[in-house]
């Protein structure tokens, strides 16, 4: 899931009139869009550019209404008014962002560049406010006696004074100063991280270009997109193309199957180091980058009163603690250990006998082996498989599967605008037929997008102040490869996976039936949100949700049952490998936000990465390639201190399909009781939420059971 940036304070609302001023720019004006909807196609950077610096000047004048109003500091005048605050500004800054990230031409991210430091100024301005501040201090402190508040109202109270506790509101004097300092300087780096990586994986020097005699082993299919590729790339270099290269790149549905297929082990050794060396030096270095950040986010905890980035990110989580946290890893890590040693043993014992005695299994065999392997064991070839998951069945499935569940049913609208060709939009109807909201799809690969898989929002559920519900717009974006000439585009295992696992943030999106904008949809704890996308891969080895659109795209005939049974039996097939590689992202996220002194300019990156992972190291270490300056996810994505919370969440929703397991995968009681949960946001505690869906608290037992670990 991508999180924009947050600004507690601010809160999206429906398009309607909202001032005369801005010309023709109707994130200004407004618009009367269906829905009020985005209109991309009236759009421009520089709309999108003005429209925030004009939010900006807006939202300023409702915070000055607020604190110089002669009023008694209420609920309402004060809490309420604040989360309703910057509606140009909310739905602006979100227009530019995503789009930013899901077709960020030169111009708009040189304007989302402009326009980052003015806008965490902004942010920083809101939460040192002190005559603001005293009046959410005195809200919160009188709550306990307003027995008129409801439950939600005392959450949005609470978490109010906490967001505005923990950006520094109870700072004095010169370190009030520093933290406004630190939190822009922050601000411009994690936006110059963010863009290196981007900018370094469309450079042309992260390009293999191949003859079809390099391509031994790769299936047709994948061919065909290679030479796609080289076409377009080409063409729009302007250069002759004689039909004899094939492109491939370190996009990962160019790499992965590259990886996976080639049986050419110096091509795949040279494709790994292209992808694992990038940001390291040149234009696009980020070391320093990393570094600096890292240091900023300490010298904010210590302000704050913490030892270190960890203690003060984590106050708010399910986890609490950097001990926790710690201790939840290092128990993955002995689970997990035995399982991966004997996997990556059983792998290099089964490439000696084609490889020789002498042979080293190394980063850039794994794919290869394993699908090798696991052919050969399970007679489980990923190819086989791709037929049944034409994209069109496959999104009719997935979708189907809230049909399923929830009784949702989606309806595509081709009036509704959409910020590129290949995005469509969706109406989202409950099951009493109520309309939900819009879901924009944006599938395919190009360049303009940056890598990976996200759900986001234009804008998010909440209540008007007639409680009416503002529908929220929720996209999901990813990157598959596009279609070659008339052939369709058949996904693989893993991108039914990840399509699942956005839709299941998007249902999060469009289920929120919350009153105040900062406690709706998936505005919660990090390591709760991920429990309702990771739910939904459950799905994918359940014959009964794969008997709904598995198809073969040329006969039409089911998957057969002999499949499905290929598929689940090999689920558990390198599950060891896998959490090992997913802990070493924790491990390393941890190591850096929880030092207690600044990384030193000369510092080695590389030897402090090595060090942090080597608890759960997989390979010895190789060359001078690394993870940390192209982990977009702790240095510019929202996750920092954070990214164990994708095991944390995989436990929680081994435990919750457990339930499912117990009652039926399509069991309408248990559903509902798990659609209380997308609709509560964050309204409720996430703990005292889990409970009372799952009756206790959740364990790591399903979690070890469902990968083999234990029986």
């Amino acid at each position: 899931m991508k999180k924009t940036i947050i600004f507690t304070a601010l809160t999206i609302m429906a398009f309607a009139s909202t001032a005369d001023a801005g010309g023709n720019n109707p994130l200004i004006t407004g618009t009367t869009t269906l829905y009020g909807t985005m209109p991309f196609s009236r759009l421009t950077a520089a709309d999108m550019e003005e429209a925030v610096l004009e939010g900006i000047r807006l939202q300023n004048q409702e915070i000055d209404a607020i604190v110089n109003q002669r009023s008694v500091p209420t609920f309402e005048n004060t809490i309420v008014a604040l989360d309703r605050s910057g509606q140009v500004l909310t739905r602006s800054i979100l227009a530019l962002s995503n789009i930013e990230s899901a077709d960020g031409t030169q111009a708009i991210m040189d304007a989302y560049t402009r326009v980052t430091p003015v806008l965490s100024k902004h942010e920083t301005d809101i939460m040192l406010n002190e005559g603001l501040w005293n009046r959410v201090k005195q809200v919160h402190d009188l709550a306990a006696k307003d027995e008129s508040l409801t439950p939600e109202d005392r959450r949005l109270i609470d978490k109010t004074y906490d967001s505005f506790v923990t950006s520094g509101a109870n700072l004095q004097g010169a370190d009030r100063e520093r933290f406004r300092q630190l939190q822009a300087e922050l601000s411009d780096l994690n936006v110059k991280f963010s863009q290196n990586v981007t900018n370094e994986m469309k450079d042309p020097s992260r390009r293999m270009w191949l003859t079809a005699d390099q391509l031994d082993g790769i299936p047709e299919s994948i061919k065909a997109a290679y030479r796609a590729a080289a076409a377009d790339a080409l063409k729009a270099d302007n250069k002759p193309d004689d039909g004899s290269l094939y492109l491939v790149t370190i996009y990962r549905p160019s790499y992965s199957p590259f990886m996976t297929y080639s049986s050419n082990r110096d091509l795949r050794k040279r494709l790994y180091n292209l992808n694992n060396t990038t940001n390291i030096a040149g234009p696009y270095d980020n070391t320093q980058i990393l570094k600096d950040i890292a240091n900023i986010r300490l010298e904010i905890a210590r302000l704050m009163g913490k030892k270190n980035f960890a203690e003060y990110q984590l106050q708010h989580t399910m986890a609490k603690t950097p001990e926790t946290v710690n201790e939840f890893l290092e128990d993955l890590n002995r689970n997990y250990t035995d399982a991966m040693r004997r996997e990556i043993s059983e792998l290099q014992d089964y490439a000696r006998k084609t490889e020789g005695a002498d042979f080293v299994l190394q980063p850039w065999d794994y794919s290869y082996w394993y699908d090798r392997l696991k052919n050969e064991r399970y007679a489980f070839n990923e190819e086989d498989m791709k037929p049944y998951f034409e994209l069109n069945n496959t999104i009719k499935g997935v979708l189907g599967l809230a049909t399923k569940l929830y009784g949702y049913t989606f309806k595509e609208n081709k009036d509704i605008d959409v910020y590129h060709p290949d995005v469509k939009a969706f109406e989202v109807y409950d099951r009493d037929k109520k309309l939900l909201g819009v879901l924009y799809t944006d599938f395919f690969y190009r360049e303009t997008k940056r890598p990976g898989a996200w759900m986001t929002e234009f804008r998010s559920e909440s209540k008007d102040d007639n409680g009416n519900r503002i529908l929220p717009l929720i996209s999901i974006v990813c990157n598959f490869s596009k279609p070659v000439g008339n052939d369709p585009v058949l996904l693989n295992t893993d991108e039914v996976e990840t399509f699942l696992h956005e839709f299941g943030h998007a249902l999060h999106g469009l289920s929120s039936q919350a009153t105040y904008n900062s406690l709706a949809g998936t505005n919660v704890d990090h390591d709760f949100v991920e429990l309702f996308s990771q739910f939904n891969e459950n799905y994918l080895t359940r014959k009964e949700f794969l008997d709904t659109f598995a198809k073969h795209y040329k006969t039409g005939k089911k998957m057969p049952k002999e499949l499905i049974e290929k598929l689940i039996s090999s689920s558990q097939f390198g599950a060891g490998y896998q959490t090992m590689r997913q802990l070493g992202f924790g491990y390393l996220d941890m190591a850096y936000h929880t030092i207690e002194e600044p990384l030193r300019a000369s510092a080695s990156v590389k030897d402090f990465e090595e060090k942090a992972i080597d608890p759960v190291r997989i390979f010895p270490a190789v060359g001078n390639g690394m993870i940390s300056p192209c982990f977009s996810h702790i240095f510019a994505g929202g996750y920092a201190a954070g990214y164990y919370g994708y095991k944390w969440a995989e436990s929680l929703d081994a435990d919750a399909f457990a339930a499912f397991r117990e009652n039926g995968v399509f069991d309408r009681k248990t559903a509902d009781r798990f659609l209380k949960m997308l609709q509560s946001g964050d309204t409720v505690d996430p703990m005292s939420l889990y409970v009372e869906f799952r009756g206790k608290k959740p364990t790591t037992d399903a979690l070890l059971e469902r990968d083999g670990i234990k029986k």
